[in-house]
């Protein structure tokens, strides 16, 4: 079963003439430098450095080396014609015992890559948190502690008071759920536990922390937009049966509600019995209302959608037949489609941004040098076909950005999975503008107004 007919008429309504077209990385993914100029030892450097944890022993130890090649990628992020770069900050960069002694060398990295992203008239939509937690701070609890989240409500302080007089746009956290569980619960991510109970914890610190951060930020940029970006998936039941459809209400609870929820109603949902028990002991009075700060924008990472059946304890997700990305994740633009719609109605965020959206495929680099990878532009483009849809039918989507504009350390997976753009061959760090590249190129060129806002011009609109 496939709904994947993005036609060209699709892609060419939907976008309005200050919709923002960008792409996404982060930190440990991208930067290298591991141990320069002050930076502190992350949950990731340790996980990684772990046999057996990361696929061919990889490390974020070098990986595409941006900290010192960030003025040549965004040379290329020019030539694409960009509105914006997602990037993420490293928190060992800034605070490398996690909170205290301010590394003042890891914000000046920042203040200058904000500088040349500006200079470009590329605005810098930087993420706090993606997944790079301090080891000092994993050492004394993580984010099973609510001491964690007061941690980040300094760094936050630091990093907006430092940025926010020219930084328009703040993402406080990037997929608390993976961080809860797959790097809490199924210990596949940094910093590897294996606990339901630390899952339900570390959400709610997580969540906890957002909330006093969107504060933080105001505080320091009043004029600031804030948000937080979560992975959302949309589930379909595999049939009409009543068992089908409430195990997919279940995932959905799961993964999707319990972030939804908390952050525009102020309240877990009451469906997740378990859940709801085990969150109970970090609950105080006021944590809800906290977490349900108004934010200005919802940022939507999605890649996929799950299919769910009914099974003995616990859902099952199936694999239906059709076309898969090198990450074995169905292709189904029709999925974020449904998605930014349900999201619109059911929670109606000020604003929606696909803030993560991609593929993986296994690129190589041909005998005339260059990359061809007609999967990742037909993949790009009907998902793109998919956000149209949404945003011509009233769901508040205001900019896109795809994942990734290079090749990067993808996890687990090492240097296995290939996600970007560009291609980066890692012997020399070399970087090759893909066929996509030049795909997006001439996507955003097509459906860029005469008259384009600047940055500041955006920010002030919304």
């Amino acid at each position: 079963m496939t709904e994947r007919t993005t036609t060209t008429t699709e892609t060419t309504i939907g976008f309005p003439a200050d919709f923002v077209w960008g792409a996404a990385t982060a930190a440990y993914q991208i930067e290298g430098a591991v141990r320069e100029d002050g930076r502190g030892e992350s949950v990731w450097d340790r996980f990684a450095a772990t046999p057996g944890k990361v696929r061919n022993g990889d490390t974020g130890e070098i990986a595409c080396d941006f900290y010192h090649r960030y003025r040549e990628d965004i040379g290329l992020m020019r030539e694409l014609g960009l509105d914006a770069f997602r990037f993420s900050i490293a928190w060992p960069r800034v605070l490398p015992e996690g909170r205290g002694s301010v590394n003042q060398a890891g914000l000046d990295f920042y203040d200058r890559l904000v500088d040349e992203l500006l200079a470009n008239g590329i605005e810098p939509f930087p993420t706090l948190f993606h997944w790079d937690t301090p080891q000092a701070l994993e050492d004394a609890g993580g984010w099973t502690v609510r001491a964690t989240a007061e941690a980040f409500v300094e760094y936050a302080e630091v990093v907006a008071e430092r940025l926010g007089d020219r930084v328009g746009h703040w993402i406080t956290h990037n997929e608390p759920w993976v961080v809860s569980w797959i790097g809490h619960a199924e210990g596949r991510h940094a910093p590897g536990r294996a606990s339901e109970a630390d899952a339900v914890a570390a959400a709610h610190h997580l969540l906890l922390s957002h909330g006093w951060a969107v504060d933080a930020i105001r505080r320091a940029a009043p004029a600031a937009k804030v948000g937080i970006t979560l992975d959302l998936l949309h589930m379909y039941p595999a049939s009409h049966s009543p068992e089908d459809e409430a195990a997919a209400r279940q995932m959905d609870g799961e993964h999707n509600r319990w972030f939804l929820d908390p952050v525009f109603r102020g309240s877990y949902p009451a469906d997740l019995v378990e859940r709801n028990e085990l969150v109970a002991p970090h609950l105080r009075d006021g944590d809800l209302e906290t977490i349900a700060a108004p934010i200005d924008f919802l940022g939507v990472n999605n890649y996929f959608r799950q299919v769910v059946a009914a099974g003995g304890e616990r859902p099952r997700q199936l694999r239906p037949e059709g076309q898969y990305t090198d990450m074995d994740w169905e292709v189904y633009p029709e999925g974020l489609y449904r998605l930014l719609v349900r999201v619109a109605e059911d929670y109606s965020p000020p604003a929606l941004y696909v803030t993560e959206n991609g593929a993986a495929f296994g690129d190589i680099r041909g005998h005339d040098g260059k990359v061809h990878d007609p999967e990742r532009t037909a993949y790009v483009e009907e998902y793109l076909g998919a956000v149209a849809r949404a945003a011509a039918e009233g769901a508040p989507v205001k900019g896109y950005f795809v994942w990734s504009l290079l090749d990067n350390f993808e996890w687990d997976s090492g240097y296995s999975k290939r996600f970007g753009i560009v291609y980066i061959d890692y012997p020399t760090l070399e970087r090759v503008p893909k066929d996509s590249f030049y795909w997006y190129r001439d996507f955003i060129a097509s459906h860029r107004s005469v008259s384009r806002p600047s940055p500041s011009a955006r920010t002030a609109s919304e």
